[in-house]
This record gives structure tokens, sequence and C-alpha cells, in this order.
């Protein structure tokens, strides 16, 4: 699979771009601040129907315009898909494909694989569980649609439960609509965790090879997944929390609570790892995250690299490149600083057709790499 063009109209500071691209190796350089990593959002919009860093799309939209629109043509052997997104704050946002619109975003979703690498992906590490699960409901959300929906079914009960816990402080609590609530959020969260937790043990081996490509096997890494639902049913915990929920006016337990442990030589990753070493770790997950998609999916999703250089030594800079590169990753779009750098890795790849685009202000231009 690749994504052969792109169109983008008031996204963010692009104006207007039309960009064809390689369907190996696209490199984009620029200083900071000129829209490398915009054009990489686009990219992965385009694949999920939602930015990778924007929370609400009235901030994607270019300033002091009322929409945006994205339109991007993905090429898999002999067929051609056109997406076409646009959106105006406030009003409902129009997903098509080929022409027909769709109904729920949901059946979007997982159509065209996506992994992106950024350099705040560290947070996974530094910042609460929230983003390490996130990281979990990216990849299983691509793979499954019955899980992405059973995961938005499990946060809207769950944020009304929260609202009438709030709603009622200091006063007594309606047990049977709380009865409801927990019988609504049992259902989902117990498939949500089964699914977590077969994918973190299929993803241990994948995840562990990555990491030893790109750190050449000096490090010993692991992860283990925890959930309050290891010992006991939801409905069970919901249950005996509900005098503390009641306090706290929040459900203090669920699925929305569980973790990804990150350990590296047995002890906590968070409190012994260097900024290379955190780097690394990051880097191998989300390349491992391509490795499962690809095998699960059986199409090589695209690989978005925004500054992967940042705070990695040269030595595993070149593990890293020696191992994207030399293995099959199929579309990759790689953005950097560094002209040098950049150029140097399309020259090693020259049998594969790359382009190299220039970010200037919001605007991309192809300029020669050799």
């Amino acid at each position: 699979m690749q994504l052969s063009r792109i169109h983008l109209v008031q996204f963010k500071n692009y104006s207007d771009q039309l960009l064809e691209f390689s369907s190996r190796l696209n490199g984009f350089v620029g200083q900071n601040g000129m829209g490398k990593t915009n054009l990489l959002d686009a990219i992965y919009y385009l694949c999920m129907g939602k930015s990778y860093f924007a929370t609400r799309d009235q901030y994607i939209v270019q300033h002091e315009q009322d929409f945006f629109r994205l339109v991007g043509v993905f090429l898999q052997e002999e067929k051609k898909d056109q997406i076409v997104v646009k959106v105006e704050p406030r009003k409902r946002k129009e997903l098509e494909l080929n022409g027909k619109r769709y109904d729920r975003l949901i059946d979007h979703v997982g159509r065209f694989p996506v992994v992106i690498v950024v350099p705040d992906d560290t947070q996974l590490i530094h910042e609460g569980s929230e983003e390490r699960r996130r990281f979990l409901d990216n990849t299983l959300s691509q793979l499954d649609t019955v899980y992405l929906g059973h995961l938005i079914q499990y946060n809207k009960v769950l944020k009304q439960r929260n609202a009438l816990l709030k709603q009622r402080s200091g006063h007594s609590l309606p047990e049977d609509l709380l009865a409801v609530y927990d019988e609504q959020l049992s259902r989902p969260a117990q498939y949500i965790y089964e699914r977590r937790m077969a994918f973190v043990e299929a993803f241990i081996p994948p995840f562990q090879h990555a990491h030893g490509a790109i750190c050449g096997g000096q490090e010993a890494v692991s992860l283990r997944y925890r959930s309050h639902l290891e010992e006991k049913s939801l409905k069970e915990i919901l249950a005996e929390c509900r005098e503390k929920d009641r306090i706290l006016e929040r459900t203090t337990q669920g699925i929305h609570r569980d973790e990804l442990v990150f350990k590296l030589g047995g002890h906590p990753l968070k409190r012994l790892g260097s900024q290379g070493q955190l780097k690394s770790f990051v880097l191998a997950l989300k390349l491992a995250q391509y490795r499962f998609l690809q095998a699960e999916r059986q199409l090589s999703p695209i690989l978005l690299l925004d500054d992967i250089f940042d705070k990695l030594d040269p030595q595993r800079v070149e593990q890293l490149l020696a191992y994207i590169l030399a293995e099959d990753f199929g579309q990759i779009f790689l953005s950097d600083t560094d002209e040098h750098r950049i150029r140097a890795v399309l020259e090693q790849h020259q049998s594969t057709a790359p382009k190299l685009f220039e970010i200037k202000e919001g605007e991309a231009n192809e300029i020669a790499y050799l």
C-alpha cells in the first residue's frame, strides 16, 4: 500500500499544496516550525480520520479560514482509492472513500494502516498510564473494529457514570441507575481486557527484536500488561469500589486505569533510562507496532518518522536506518532539519527512486537529492 498523492487545503499552515510521492522513500527537510510535522500529520489524518496531535479539529483549520480539506490517493496493487476529508468546525466531519461518504468513522479506521514516530513519543514513558493505553488502543483499533466499537461504548458510559457521581456529591446514589451503568461497562470492558492481554503477549517478540536491532542486542527489555480484571470481573470491582467512587466523585477502577509496564534490564525504565535509551525503547515500540500491524493485516502500513535522529547517538542512528531500510517497511516518510543527513540516506537508496521535498513556511517543493 502506498500514498501516491496528497492535496491539502487550509490544513494548519498549508494554504493549497499538491504533492506526489515516491512509492518507497520520501524525505522532508526544513527548519523547525516550517511545516514538516504538519505534512506528516495530514497523511496520518487521511489514514485515521483524525490528527495525531490535536484533540479538536477546530485547531487544525488554517488561521482565519473556516474549513480544511484533504484528498489522498492510495494505491494497492491494481486498486486505487481516493479519500476525501472535509472539516468545518461545529459541523459534522465529512469523510469519503471513492465518492461514498462513511456513515461512521469507525468503518475507516484500519483500512489504511499507519504508524507515526515523533519526538514527543517519549511521553509514553514519562507521562501517566493514559499515554500507554493510547498506544494499545491505537494499534488494536486498526486491527479490530469490534474493539474500537467497545472502546467507544465504554468511554461513553464511563463519562455518564462519572457525571452521575459528580452530580450526586454529598447525596445518596441511585443504586438502580449505577447498576445499569456497571452492567453497560462490564460487557465492553471484558472484551477490551482480553484483546489487550493477548496483544501484549504476541507483541513482546517483535518488540524485543526491533529493540535488539536498534541497540545491537546490548540491553534486555520487557513489557507487562497490568489490569484489575486479572483478578475479578469489572462488575465485582465496581461494586466493591462504589463507596470510594462516591467520595472521589469518579470511577476509580476499570480498564481505563490499566497499565503497560516498561522495564530495562529488569528495572523500571522511567527511573533508570538515559535519553538515548528512552528514545530507543520508544522507537522499538513503534517499529514493532508496524511489524505487528503488517503481519496481522498482510499489508505494509505507511511509516511516518518525524525528526527521529533527535537525541540518538550516531551508532544508534546507523543501526536504526539499517533496520528500517534493509527490511520490508513499505512506504516511508522521513523528516529532518539536517539536509546533508537526509540526502545521505536517500543517496544510499537510489534504486527506489526516492523523493526529497524542501519545506519552508507552509510550502513544500520537490528538490534534487543528488
